[in-house]
């Protein structure tokens, strides 16, 4: 089976394919931006890395997203239905957590076919 593994470092790769599927990492915004525009910004990485690997939105299958505050979760929810294509809604849980770096609002993560 082949393995192949993008934008890889010596702690992670940011997708990895393999058997027709693709695994990204947790996708963050930028540190001091408020929940909304950081979960613009790791759609837009979401998408960017989609596609690098000959995917897209339309083939999520399944998504884990972390909130620094669960009570950012209808203002998430709001910028996700406006991502998500009709039709498409994935698996999906939401949950609220510690996130790795301080000032992070919200990570998200994807596996998806390709």
């Amino acid at each position: 089976m082949i393995i192949v593994r993008s934008e890889t470092d010596e702690l992670m790769s940011q997708a990895v394919v393999c058997g027709g599927v693709v695994y990204l990492s947790g996708q963050v915004g930028e540190i001091g931006f408020a929940v909304d525009e950081q979960t613009r910004q790791a759609l837009d990485r979401v998408d960017r890395l989609l596609k690098s690997v000959g995917s897209d939105k339309s083939k999520i299958l399944s998504t884990q997203i972390w909130l620094a505050d669960i009570g950012d979760f209808e203002t998430m929810n709001a910028i996700w239905k406006n991502w998500l294509p009709a039709g498409a809604a994935p698996a999906r849980a939401t949950c609220q957590t510690t996130l790795a770096g301080l000032g992070y609002r919200v990570e998200i993560t994807v596996v998806a076919a390709v």
